[in-house]
């Protein structure tokens, strides 16, 4: 009888430690595999995008995001714009990223805004180490809303393919 006691507590914490594993790879899922393309950076002068754009790509390479040329097939294509505001004697540099899917659907707009030590309240001054904290920030919520969507998107397909495994 201690036999089948011990059995039933060994598959309830094998069954409990599976299901957790379920969970861990759809909340934490890497956006490895799902090119992206940045099509636009609006509100810069061209070398402020063009530094941009270098450190979205080193922030994408940290957090194993594809970032593919504007000509290149890729599952999701950014829009950006960029703008600086300053209130209350704070300058404040915002950004918005409008995230596009294949059939170019707004699938997700991502905001937000941070300090920033301008000489003037223009994005013509924006420093190398403001352009670097605006990237990694932009580049965390993008590699969040690719790896929720890449888990749903497995998610739907294993669901599709169920029936047929079936038959």
């Amino acid at each position: 009888m201690a036999g089948t006691r011990h059995w039933g507590q060994f598959a309830a914490i094998a069954m409990t430690m599976a299901l957790g594993a379920c969970q861990g790879s759809l909340l934490s899922g890497s956006p490895e595999g799902v090119p992206v393309a940045v099509e636009s950076i609006d509100g810069a002068p061209a070398p402020i995008q063009t530094a941009l754009l270098g450190e979205l790509a080193t922030a994408a390479s940290e957090r194993r995001v594809e970032l593919v040329g504007s000509s290149d097939d890729a599952r999701y294509r950014v829009r950006g714009y960029i703008s600086t505001v300053t209130e209350d004697g704070q300058t404040k540099v915002s950004y918005v990223w409008d995230v596009f899917d294949a059939q170019k659907r707004r699938a997700k707009r991502l905001e937000g805004s941070r300090p920033a030590a301008l000489a003037s309240d223009s994005t013509s001054t924006l420093d190398t180490e403001t352009l670097a904290k605006l990237a990694e920030a932009s580049m965390d919520e993008i590699a969040e809303f690719l790896s929720v969507s890449k888990s749903i998107q497995t998610a739907e397909v294993a669901e599709d393919d169920a029936p047929v495994a079936l038959q």
